[in-house]
């Protein structure tokens, strides 16, 4: 993969100020991080659901606040990835920080791929990826072929994601159950403005060195949009 850089990392055009060579070559860039981050994510996935998935779901079930503990884990190993990857760090720091995310929402699902794997319907788990691919793709295409620009949903889908994370957050603490279809409806609608947003920023708002930044913020968007999928059709089928 293309790891070179500017002298400054500020050097680098905005991607929809380059040229449309370096532009090319950036959005090819992104993608092929990208890609290599979910088949990664899919093998560590099945390393961990294979060996300590049981341990983890057992002990999530164990404890009323395991499970936000786990989540606060993710959170703090997201926000850090995320100011690794776009700060400007030499390529092998920004490497790390894909890495480490990718291995952190690999750990933050095994719990719900265990289930769906051992008490759920047996496709339950590639249809989801499947719907949440041809999701991707079908969102990625309006971006690219209308050129619109979506940095403006930015403060909507901040503020809907704090709503989520209080909700969440309340239903552990105060021990409420959260609609599991209709929340699930709401959070892939919010997944899909974050694919909608970070695909526009990938056209205007990345610069042409930031590949590994635009393809991590890609990747959460589809992790986020593939469990709420998977949670959904769990639901449909009476697993969840």
């Amino acid at each position: 993969m293309d790891t070179q850089t500017h002298a400054n990392p500020y050097d680098a055009p905005l991607a929809v100020e380059a040229a449309v060579d370096e532009r090319a070559a950036f959005i090819r860039r992104t993608y092929a991080h990208l890609t290599g981050a979910i088949f990664a994510f899919a093998a560590v996935c099945a390393v961990l659901v294979n060996t300590i998935g049981p341990a983890m779901t057992q002990w999530i079930g164990t404890g009323q606040f395991n499970w936000l503990l786990l989540l606060g884990g993710f959170m703090a190993v997201g926000f850090v990835a995320n100011r690794m990857a776009s700060s400007g760090a030499a390529p092998p720091v920004q490497y790390a920080a894909l890495g480490l995310y990718v291995v952190a929402e690999a750990f933050i699902f095994t719990p719900l791929l265990f289930i769906a794997a051992n008490y759920a319907d047996p496709g339950i788990i590639p249809a989801a990826g499947l719907i949440t691919l041809v999701v991707f793709g079908g969102l990625t295409a309006y971006v690219f072929i209308s050129k619109a620009d979506f940095q403006g949903l930015g403060k909507y889908l901040a503020i809907g994601s704090f709503a989520a994370i209080g909700l969440i957050v309340g239903a552990i603490v105060f021990g409420f159950s959260l609609p599991t279809l209709a929340f699930s409806g709401v959070m892939i609608v919010l997944a899909a403005g974050y694919i909608l947003y970070s695909t526009s920023n990938v056209l205007h708002h990345y610069r042409t060195d930031m590949h590994v930044a635009a393809s991590l913020a890609l990747f959460a968007a589809v992790a986020l949009m593939f469990w709420y999928v998977l949670q959904l059709l769990m639901s449909l089928s009476g697993r969840d």
